[in-house]
């Protein structure tokens, strides 16, 4: 596998765990990374994806007790109310409507923290200056990755769909649908949103 954004921002995602967090929602999983990450981390794994082939290929490249795979679109499941402690979306969101962190919100248990890994359309001077910026970290982060781990990886690709939120659209319907969020711009065309619920 070649240098991957998702996967790049995968250790800065991992640090809004909450410490003692013991259930988990990945939704959108694609082949099941993340999932694997925080099974690792002693988390039981609800993987989600309405892709059937990406949901196959994650059972064939590590099959794991802590991680249970599902063909689901999130939009039309039930989720548990206040379940899990931790729901992450690595570049799934903008797939579905964005008012899908209203179901995402009620699924968190209390203290739960939802992370979002997100995607947003290029429309802002700052836009293009971060996407400028990242093009030439990029092809570098591209080429050391291709030298330290060689050829290989699953030709399996999760589907994947052009964002139509620019980040101001974003950072708006997050202040009214998950107050008290938080949204950043990071590096690789990506965003950063935490939220977390309340207390009772």
């Amino acid at each position: 596998m070649g240098f991957d954004h998702n996967d790049h921002y995968h250790p800065l995602l991992l640090r809004s765990l909450p410490r003692d967090a013991r259930t988990a929602l990945d939704v959108g999983c694609g082949t099941g990374r993340f999932a694997r990450r925080l099974a690792a981390r002693g988390l039981e794994v609800d993987a989600l994806d309405p892709a059937p082939e990406v949901i196959e290929d994650a059972e064939r490249v590590s099959p794991s007790a802590a991680v249970r795979y599902q063909v689901a679109d999130i939009t039309e499941i039930a989720l548990p109310a206040a379940r899990y402690d931790y729901i992450s979306c690595l570049a799934s969101l903008h797939h579905m409507p964005f008012e899908t962190v209203t179901r995402l919100r009620a699924a968190l248990a209390p203290g739960g923290v939802l992370a979002v890994l997100g995607c947003y359309a290029e429309r802002t001077p700052a836009d293009y200056a971060v996407s400028l910026a990242a093009v030439p970290i990029n092809a570098v982060a591209r080429l050391a990755t291709a030298v330290v781990r060689g050829p290989g990886g699953t030709a399996v690709r999760a589907p994947v769909k052009g964002p139509a939120m620019s980040l101001p659209e974003i950072r708006r319907a997050a202040a009214r649908l998950l107050p008290g969020a938080s949204v950043r711009r990071l590096l690789f065309w990506r965003y950063l949103l935490l939220y977390r619920a309340g207390t009772p």
